[in-house]
């Protein structure tokens, strides 16, 4: 489970104030997967990574009652001057994962060769992708966090990542955002949708997409 108790979150510049939550409470039930949607801008990505920990509210609590991942490919937590490698063990040891492991699923799943022993700020946007994606699926939860799928590699690479991910999520609840209907249809039973600083949950994944395009508008 997942709870959310009275949290707030805004930003402020120097002549605006965004909210993106307002004192909302909210709970992500076990055993289902849920689609977060929202026009542009709303705060979706601002949402999951709060959810992740990568971020916190300004006001309120976000509790977790289960093993929740960073938003899946993340890449923001790498040190650039560590080597793929030592980043893979620093996150092993971090959730309690046996390094050499998790390293060796990742090398071979990510192909990245004799760069696994480079310095990550050498890396090309691609390579940093695999090299995220792969510990992503190196690491097992109980809730995924998605935002957006996003083609990594050539097609035989893709097929990988399908395949890996199918398997993690038969076990495995997902928090998922993305602009794709079909996507979310596909992976979801419940609808979030985030709108004027509140969430609304829907029970019907359709009729939240329904709300959704209303919103669009």
């Amino acid at each position: 489970m997942i709870r959310f108790q009275n949290v707030s979150k805004f930003f402020v510049t120097q002549h605006h104030k965004k909210v993106i939550l307002d004192n909302v409470n909210l709970e992500f039930s076990p055993g289902y997967s849920y689609g977060l949607l929202g026009v542009n801008g709303a705060g979706k990505s601002t949402t999951l990574r709060m959810i992740s920990g990568t971020i916190l509210p300004n006001s309120g609590r976000i509790t977790k009652h289960c093993r929740v991942s960073w938003p899946l490919g993340f890449a923001g937590g790498f040190h650039t001057a560590m080597t793929g490698r030592d980043n893979l063990n620093f996150v092993a040891r971090a959730y309690g994962e046996d390094p050499y492991r998790v390293s060796r699923f990742v090398e071979e799943f990510a192909e990245l060769g004799d760069y696994i022993n480079a310095p990550v700020r050498t890396y090309s946007s691609g390579m940093m992708a695999r090299l995220a994606f792969g510990l992503s699926m190196a690491v097992e939860f109980d809730c995924y966090l998605i935002d957006e799928i996003t083609a990594v590699g050539d097609a035989r690479f893709q097929e990988r990542c399908r395949i890996a991910f199918e398997n993690r999520r038969r076990n495995s609840d997902i928090v998922m955002i993305s602009h794709s209907m079909e996507t979310i249809r596909s992976y979801c039973d419940k609808g979030v949708v985030l709108v004027d600083g509140r969430l609304i949950v829907f029970d019907e994944v359709e009729k939240a997409i329904e709300t959704y395009y209303r919103l669009n508008r």
